[in-house]
């Protein structure tokens, strides 16, 4: 974090006793009761989250800063804690998202205010509003601030004065637990943290009866006074002696977290009906008023008239019911001409994208017959193609039958004239054989 030399963000008793909120008819017990519920809010919303203690005690630092200088009456004291969380996890190098934010503050009102637990949709229009209620809240928040948010707690002063007072280590986690109650108080936008730390030690030593040095008062070491101390303890002996703190509805946008400022606004509040005169009522409403009623309502003999007055006026009125019945179109027409009901925009938006609907699946209808006759063309042109190649094959295998014929008869055609060449051959060399043969004979047998 960058630290600064602009922090002087603080208030003396007078401006707080004139804050915003005392100019909005808000008195001091209902802003102190506020101020201490938001901080509730932020405390048990920081333990949900598991965020560090650090980005608790900056919230709450946060929301006491903010509501210096806005109303409880114009800004709702749920939306404001749980901008302060978010901002201060952003601040402290422990973000989270902003879902996970609403989601906690919902739950932790339902169960607050004794409501059926239902979980909050990220979808829902709701979250929608309520997710941009949270930013707009916090860019209030940093406008306010002028985004100097720099916070200096006094947490990280009281181990080091306790280390140089030499006190025993339970009264450390007293005045740590002090210091956090502090923080629901407006003593952070009062006193400096130098100034808070020595007053929760002073009380936490006070509580456990440890003797701390005076001779040489030790709150002057630490650049504290007094009369801070004293107002330190003060503040927070108060705090004790209160009630837990309730949320109190001030709020004009808004009194609940569940519920959105946008719906509220856009609800109109209903038309008061005036409530004419009967002799009035019975000339201008004549669609509503029957008849009957309007005589009922026109004739009075106890008025002080005649009877015979008031039997004319009831002859009149009968004459005119007959010319009202006698013309029951004109008033179908003109019944017809007022009922039509007027479209709003979301109507018309709706009966547009109907028509888109439908000329959308005209043309998927089309593209679907489109393909399917190219499917049967090409399955028409396969079939030939099949035909075809079939003929093809037909013929070639007829062309290879003759020429396998071909091919047989010429080769029985040359084995035969060898066939005839070899007997040739074998009739002579047999026919040579014999005659040799012969011829030996008659040489060893001469007499034979």
């Amino acid at each position: 974090m960058i630290y600064t030399v602009i922090d002087t963000f603080y208030l003396t008793d007078e401006q707080l006793k004139n804050s915003p909120s005392r100019k909005d008819d808000i008195d001091e017990a209902t802003e102190t009761n506020l101020r201490i519920y938001g901080c509730d809010l932020i405390q048990e919303s920081g333990i949900l989250l598991r965020l560090p203690q650090a980005v608790m005690a900056t919230g709450q630092v946060l929301f006491h800063r903010f509501y210096c200088k806005k109303s409880f009456a114009r800004f709702n004291v749920k939306r404001v804690a749980a901008s302060c969380v978010w901002l201060a996890s952003k601040l402290e190098e422990s973000p989270r998202k902003a879902r996970q934010v609403l989601i906690v503050f919902h739950r932790m009102e339902c169960r607050r205010e004794n409501l059926p637990i239902v979980h909050l949709d990220p979808c829902s229009k709701k979250y929608a509003e309520l997710k941009t209620d949270l930013s707009r809240t916090e860019r209030h928040i940093l406008k306010e601030m002028g985004f100097i948010c720099h916070v200096e707690h006094p947490h990280k002063f009281i181990s080091n004065y306790l280390a140089t007072l030499k006190t025993p280590p339970e009264l450390t986690q007293e005045a740590w637990n002090l210091a956090n109650d502090s923080l629901r108080t407006t003593l952070c936008v009062q006193f400096k943290s130098e100034v808070v730390a020595c007053g929760v030690v002073y009380a936490a030593a006070r509580r456990f009866q440890v003797p701390l040095p005076e001779n040489e008062p030790w709150w002057e070491v630490f650049d504290a006074e007094k009369s801070a101390i004293d107002e330190v303890c003060r503040v927070l002996a108060h705090l004790y002696s209160l009630p837990k703190a309730q949320y109190i509805p001030v709020c004009k946008d808004g009194d609940s977290f569940t519920s959105s400022n946008k719906s509220r606004d856009s609800q109109t509040p209903p038309v008061s009906k005036e409530v004419l005169p009967s002799g009035a009522s019975a000339s201008a409403n004549n669609d509503t008023v029957t008849p009957k009623a309007a005589a009922s309502a026109t004739i009075n003999p106890d008025s002080g008239g005649s009877k015979n007055s008031v039997v004319k006026q009831a002859l009149d009125m009968l004459k005119e019911s007959k010319k009202g019945d006698d013309d029951p179109k004109s008033m179908a027409v003109e019944g017809e001409g007022r009922e039509e009901p007027i479209q709003s925009k979301s109507e018309h938006r709706t009966e547009a994208s109907g028509e888109r609907n439908k000329e959308r699946e005209r043309d998927r209808d089309r593209e679907r017959e489109r393909v399917k006759a190219r499917d049967r063309d090409r399955g028409r042109d396969s079939d030939r193609e099949r035909e075809r190649d079939e003929i093809d094959r037909d013929r070639d295998k007829v062309k290879d039958r003759k020429h396998r014929s071909k091919d047989r008869a010429k080769d029985s055609g040359g084995h035969s004239e060898k066939s005839r060449h070899h007997s040739s051959r074998d009739r002579d060399y047999h026919s040579s054989s014999y005659s040799s043969r012969e011829k030996d004979r008659h040489r060893h047998h001469p007499y034979s």
